[in-house]
């Protein structure tokens, strides 16, 4: 028996967006789900306690820093990651691909796993579907990630068509050298650049592995939005509608909606935390960067339609203030700010397909957000 299962509730009639949940070892969450991503068993300057507070059920961590940093072994000793990090919910951890790829200049991909250079010290190192399970098994993720190559956008037919292959027969080698397969859950990770017929090699490889869930990885790369939606609208209808669907790295509120209505249950980015160190953040009117002068002398909330802990009791002049001095409490308003932006998004998102009119309420928020002006930015 799987240690993740999905439940099926319902279908928006207006959109096509589903209604689930995940059940995993550490509780159940309701889908389309944020995760907020917590990279090195934290996430950035919030505290467990703070993340139950706002309905966080599952959050990711990262399986590459978390290798160099404490070790994987220094976690197992400590009872695993849950227990390392006082986290009594859902953990999914990538399986350290991305981070190889994207960190460090001096890599060889091989068949056999991929050789690179610690981005920290520069010692060389090599890691592989084995010991990518070996130290996913160790950390005791509820979700543990297949390894895959992470190709770069653009690249060509050939190259992909490759890589997918290469994908694929790494997806084998984790199914095998998984550990804990009664306790910990092991998604598999479709891959394909913006190639429909990739794309569909690559589901049709990974589906017939039967993973417990599956991940639409190589988005939110630089490819433009358009790109993105339509690889979704060709991909998501190859994946078994009884398992739940991963959309990696994404976070922005837009993409959010795109997502779900494409039949997405499953989003994580550092959007929400890194935009808020920078004095950015998102309200019902758009992005607000409270950092600015004009806010200076502005003692409403950061947003007057937000529930928040932070919109209750803290306004955007002091807020201005701290994070101009460069103060700890700033960044850490902020970054509550907006992870419970995100999370009270999927709850209305989760509302809106209970009662199809998920299509409604995209009109309405990306109005409100500013998506429709010609200018509009990311997030």
């Amino acid at each position: 028996m799987t240690p993740i299962t999905y439940e099926y509730i319902k279908t928006c009639k207006q959109t096509g967006a589903r209604l689930g949940r995940v059940h995993t070892p550490h509780g159940s969450f309701d889908t389309p789900a944020f995760m907020p991503v917590g990279t090195l068993a934290t996430v950035k300057t919030m505290s467990p306690e703070e993340l139950r507070e706002m309905d966080a059920r599952i959050i990711l961590s990262n399986t590459y820093h978390l290798w160099l940093r404490p070790g994987e072994d220094i976690i197992r000793e400590a009872g695993g990651l849950h227990q390392f990090m006082n986290w009594n919910g859902a953990i999914l951890t990538d399986s350290g691909g991305f981070q190889v790829f994207s960190l460090s200049d001096m890599r060889e991909i091989k068949e056999e796993g991929v050789h690179f250079r610690n981005h920290l010290s520069g010692e060389k190192m090599f890691l592989s579907p084995e010991k990518a399970m070996e130290i996913q098994n160790a950390l005791g993720s509820d979700i543990m990630m297949a390894f895959d190559e992470c190709p770069p956008y653009p690249a060509s037919h050939e190259y992909m068509r490759k890589s997918v292959e290469r994908t694929s027969r790494w997806a084998e080698r984790c199914l095998s050298a998984h550990q804990n397969e009664h306790t910990q859950g092991l998604f598999g990770i479709i891959q394909g650049g913006e190639y429909e017929d990739l794309r569909k090699q690559s589901a049709a490889d990974l589906v017939s592995l039967d993973f417990p869930g599956y991940a639409v990885g190589g988005l939110s790369v630089g490819e433009p939005k358009d790109v993105m939606n339509k690889v979704l609208e060709y991909t998501t209808p190859l994946l078994p509608t009884n398992k739940p669907r991963y959309l990696m790295g994404v976070g922005s509120p837009d993409s959010l909606i795109d997502g779900a209505i494409r039949g997405i249950d499953m989003f994580d980015c550092v959007l929400p935390t890194r935009i808020a160190r920078n004095g950015t953040c998102m309200t019902s009117n758009g992005r607000l960067v409270v950092r600015n002068a004009a806010y200076s002398r502005d003692f409403r909330p950061i947003d007057e339609h937000c529930s928040c802990h932070v919109c209750k009791n803290y306004s955007r002049a002091y807020i201005r203030h701290l994070i101009k001095c460069n103060e700890t409490f700033g960044f850490r308003l902020t970054t509550y700010h907006n992870l419970h932006f995100l999370l009270k998004l999927m709850e209305q998102v989760r509302e809106a397909i209970s009662d199809d009119r998920l299509g409604d309420f995209k009109q309405i928020f990306f109005e409100q957000y500013g998506f429709n002006k010609p200018d509009a930015k990311n997030f």
